[in-house]
């Protein structure tokens, strides 16, 4: 792919027995325009060597994966990029996986957890990234539907329990505001079944990419959660149609009663004139 560059031309992180990778969850988004360096690994997402020996991978969807930093050299990345960040996070979600490298041995889970991987290249870093970023930005999105999914329930309750919705057309505008919100921020925002670009040029860490995909649950999550934000359409269009339908009864009210007023107040010039 264009967006990857040669790995000989930019230094990899040096081999080592352990590194240690972190996904961080900043906000809804980083700005990465501008950010262009001389030894990026990588533009889209963009990621590049850091620190002494560490490597640092960007994403627009709000994440940051940090690999072989000390915390010292992670707090100096999340300060400059902090700057960056729109919709910064109320909530600091993470995700951490030990690598142990393993020349000698093919990519593999191991039973402390750890994944053993052949080394530190750029390319297997960026397979690695992408599968942590999408798992801590998915945590984030399930989060926010779920808590609207626990704001619909009672109302639903209350809906099936007296067959009218509840009182109050503006906690009705609220719920469908939240809805739509929901929606809008988590729909195509991380594209959980997109494989990463760097398997164009690296087929062989298709294998790896798949064994991570599976032990974060990416596609069962990402289906989950995208059959929820259906049933929160739904939700936001079926209150609105309540709405509607509750403003076109107090209107047909409104026009009935004012028809009635005419009718009453005609019956009783009628009368005054007779009287005199």
């Amino acid at each position: 792919m264009a967006n990857l560059q040669s790995m000989s031309e930019v230094a990899a992180p040096p081999t080592l027995r352990c590194v240690t990778a972190r996904a961080l969850l900043l906000g809804d988004r980083i700005d990465t325009g501008g950010l262009e360096r001389a030894d990026l690994v990588s533009t889209s997402p963009l990621a590049f060597p850091a620190g002494q020996s560490g490597f640092v991978v960007l994403y627009r969807f709000g994440v940051a994966v940090l690999f072989g930093l000390t915390p010292l050299e992670e707090d100096e990345i999340v300060a400059k990029v902090g700057a960056r960040v729109a919709g910064a996070a109320e909530q600091s979600d993470d995700e951490t996986l030990v690598l142990e490298i393993s020349p000698e041995s093919d990519d593999r889970s191991l039973a402390n957890g750890r994944l053993a991987v052949k080394d530190t290249s750029g390319e297997r870093l960026l397979v690695i990234a992408d599968a942590l970023a999408k798992s801590v930005a998915l945590a984030r999105d399930e989060r926010r539907v779920n808590a609207v999914f626990d704001t619909i329930e009672p109302f639903a309750a209350e809906l099936a329990g007296k067959g009218r919705p509840p009182s109050g057309r503006r906690a009705m505008l609220e719920l469908i505001g939240q809805t739509l919100l929901v929606q809008h921020r988590v729909s195509g925002r991380v594209a959980v079944e997109d494989k990463p670009d760097v398997l164009w040029d690296r087929p062989d860490l298709e294998r790896l990419y798949a064994r991570l995909e599976d032990e974060y649950e990416l596609e069962a999550r990402g289906q989950t959660l995208k059959a929820k934000i259906e049933v929160i359409g739904e939700t936001a269009r079926a209150l609105t149609e309540i709405i509607d339908v509750d403003r076109s009864v107090r209107l047909e009210a409104t026009i009935i009663v004012l028809i009635l007023a005419e009718i009453v107040l005609t019956l009783v010039q009628m009368f005054v004139q007779r009287a005199h």
